[in-house]
């Protein structure tokens, strides 16, 4: 944390987040967060997971997420080459929230559609 300001913003914002009061608490509150036990096969509504190609937190998780997900679901893999591979899509957020809400829109209008 003391030489990479990326790394102290993220361990800052998550104990802010997590209420942690510690890095070691914040790295510690991540064990309550798990797919063991079918928790993601649970989820029924339609669900989207977000992939950044250069995500350097949480690279290959979201494979892994969709992975286990049995409901309606949708993945969206954000490019390096698109300037949005970063975590969140950092750097082309414009395109990320596009991309999204014509998700919401096309999800939502199908449920609607049932009702």
């Amino acid at each position: 944390m003391g030489s990479d300001p990326t790394v102290r913003w993220a361990i800052s914002n998550g104990m802010y987040v997590m209420g942690a009061d510690s890095p070691r608490a914040f790295a510690a509150c991540y064990l309550d967060y798990t797919l063991a036990g079918g928790i993601a096969q649970q989820i029924t509504c339609p669900t989207l997971v977000c992939d950044g190609e250069g995500d350097m937190f949480w690279a290959g998780q979201p494979h892994e997420l969709f992975d286990h997900l049995k409901c309606p679901k949708t993945l969206l893999r954000f490019t390096n080459a698109e300037g949005a591979g970063a975590h969140s899509q950092f750097g082309a957020q414009r395109l990320a929230y596009a991309r999204i809400y014509d998700w919401l829109d096309d999800t939502l209008a199908i449920r609607n559609d049932r009702l």
